[in-house]
């Protein structure tokens, strides 16, 4: 009889063992897929800051780029196609009504957005363990805007739709953020 109250007690010991084992795992791997959630978000947010550098024009952005935010045609790259390509890489014109916005067509490892330092010289690190797998990118949409309390005829400025992608130390970690911004001479 004490044997048999013996293993039982043995193997609750052993249950409760293999179930606080599995609690531990468990919480270690939501922890890593956390980070590299986080990690996924962060370099988004890089993304979105160097698009905003693009847009502004700083010294390091070439001046064909610079110009091309100014110019009435830089967002309408052409017939069947969604966004520019070499210096107006990114750009991309407005859809349709109707029509699936330009960031659902997006590519993530695709040629359509700009990698992060493309035309400001960001420099971003990739790789391993704590660094994003690779590049985070974005693309740029210009919306017409009219200010509040401005004439229906006078001209209107323009916003800029950002959306950036941003990759964690795994394959399949990503984190898509959109912001909306205006130039400051706009």
């Amino acid at each position: 009889m004490t044997l048999v109250v013996g293993l039982l007690m043995l193997a609750a010991v052993l249950l409760l063992a293999a179930s606080a084992t599995d609690m531990a795992l468990m919480g270690e791997k939501s922890a890593r897929a956390e980070r590299d959630r986080h990690i996924a978000l962060q370099s988004a947010e890089d993304a979105l800051m160097d698009a905003e550098l693009d847009i502004e024009g700083v010294a390091a952005v070439p001046a064909e780029r610079r110009a091309l935010f100014g110019a009435a045609d830089a967002f309408s790259p052409g017939p069947g196609a969604a966004c520019g390509v070499g210096l107006a890489l990114g750009l991309c014109a407005r859809s349709a009504p109707g029509e699936p916005p330009p960031w659902q067509a997006v590519d993530p490892g695709g040629g359509t957005g700009v990698p992060l330092g493309t035309f400001t010289g960001v420099e971003a690190e990739t790789g391993e363990g704590f660094l994003p797998l690779r590049r985070p990118r974005y693309i740029v949409e210009r919306l017409p805007y009219r200010p509040p309390g401005a004439e229906v005829g006078a001209d209107d400025g323009y916003l800029y739709r950002v959306t950036a992608i941003g990759f964690g130390s795994r394959e399949g970690t990503q984190v898509v953020l959109q912001a909306t911004y205006r130039r400051h001479d706009d």
